[in-house]
């Protein structure tokens, strides 16, 4: 059946009408949360996700967001906060958290590495502490580092020799000590000269401005669970390959594994709250094993760096044949253009759900401007159909409507906690 982009928008618009408005009460019924209500059930947008849908190409789509722009808002878990929002806040902190479940995230990621004395820490990767924390400003602990800080080497005419370099990794460090450091935004300057300048280096997109010495409040993988509870919002916890050898003084990948699951069980968590990931095929087949209750919403990260990296229909096929139900590739992986230049989906997205595999996406939000073109990885696949920032709304709508997607991570879920209430998504 041919639908006419006037169609769409009347459907749209009838849609957004005819649906139930839920009451604050209501809401927070609906999620069950019980963390200062007056908090934990609003969602506070913010100015983006509207200065996205005003910048987009002026067409239904458009129109239908534009329709919905007083609300109401509620969250939603195709809403996904990718490592919090570290958009603007630095990644796996409190404030990162708490910001991304103010946006509406129904579902927040804590990434899961451990410590010397393997107790398990939200961590991007497990040797990150570097470019993610304050360690090397912290004399006592950057002697501990795995590579103790080295300056950059520059020639007489001033140009780089090769860059500043350090690698501290969470295993390097005690708990007590790890809950000593602060979270800042992930970067490093490879021209540093001192621990201090190695320690900036922060994109021109992005802000400092939540980094001070009272903020970036570090957590451990219990405390996030906690955390998670008390918002309201559901877990994703991917399980960081390790940097060390493993088994890790005794600590097998097994283990480590299993303790991760462990830890929500203990919480008390219902495994339909948690979608458990990893990049390694083994930990996703030990889950289902192991904790099938937990393991039936595993989710097996693709970590391909292009299309040709994918697997192909037999492959996804065998995800499924083997109890894997949930993929989640790079943005890149699911779209592409056609002839006339519009952004359409990839033959993986199409192979991935004739296989009956549901899909998550990563990672919206994370390629800086738009309109200035070389958007990087995200967007290889299609970067020559993305013009304006408001672009980013016809690839969610893409993503949503025409593949099917059941979640999208994003480093400022504001702007797809907007597109799911615009179109009911749950």
């Amino acid at each position: 059946m041919h639908i006419t982009a006037k169609t769409t928008l009347l459907i749209l618009t009838a849609l957004a009408a005819a649906a139930p408005t839920l009451s604050q009460a209501d809401r927070g019924a609906e999620s069950g949360r019980s963390y200062n209500q007056g908090h934990g059930d609003s969602v506070q947008l913010g100015p983006r996700p509207f200065f996205l849908v005003d910048d987009m190409q002026d067409g239904a789509l458009k129109q239908a967001l534009q329709s919905c722009s007083e609300g109401p808002f509620r969250r939603s878990d195709f809403s996904i906060g990718h490592r919090g929002a570290p958009m603007q806040f630095p990644e796996h902190t409190r404030e990162s958290y708490e910001a991304a479940a103010r946006m509406g995230a129904g579902i927040v990621e804590c990434d899961v590495a451990f410590t010397k004395d393997k107790e398990l820490v939200c961590r991007h990767a497990q040797n990150d502490l570097h470019t993610t924390t304050n360690i090397l400003a912290v004399p006592a602990l950057a002697a501990k580092c795995t590579v103790p800080f080295q300056p950059a080497s520059f020639a007489a005419d001033g140009s780089l020799l090769s860059p500043a370099k350090a690698e501290c990794r969470t295993s390097d460090i005690t708990l007590a000590e790890f809950k000593t450091l602060r979270g800042k935004m992930d970067a490093f300057n490879p021209r540093a000269r001192t621990p201090q300048e190695y320690l900036g280096g922060t994109a021109n997109w992005r802000t400092d401005l939540y980094s001070g010495p009272s903020s970036g409040t570090l957590m451990t993988h219990k405390e996030s669970i906690e955390l998670f509870k008390a918002l309201g919002v559901k877990m994703t916890p991917e399980l960081k390959s390790p940097a060390v050898a493993m088994p890790f003084d005794g600590f097998s990948q097994q283990a480590y594994a299993q303790k991760m699951i462990d830890e929500y069980k203990a919480a008390g968590v219902s495994p339909r709250k948690v979608w458990p990931q990893s990049f390694d095929k083994n930990d996703v087949m030990y889950w289902i094993a192991n904790e099938p209750e937990f393991g039936r919403q595993a989710v097996y990260l693709d970590d391909a760096e292009t299309a040709a990296d994918l697997p192909n229909a037999a492959e996804l096929a065998a995800y499924k044949a083997a109890g894997i139900n949930i993929v989640a590739p790079p943005i890149f992986a699911l779209l592409t253009t056609d002839t006339a230049g519009n952004i359409v989906p990839s033959q993986y997205a199409k192979n991935a759900r004739a296989a009956g595999l549901d899909i998550i996406t990563w990672t919206l939000e994370r390629s800086g401007v738009l309109a200035d073109g070389n958007n990087g990885f995200y967007y290889q696949s299609f970067d020559s159909a993305v013009r304006r920032e408001g672009d980013a709304m016809q690839v969610l709508d893409v993503l949503a409507r025409d593949i099917g997607v059941i979640g999208v991570f994003s480093d400022w879920p504001a702007t797809t906690t907007y597109y799911a209430n615009c179109m009911r998504l749950k």
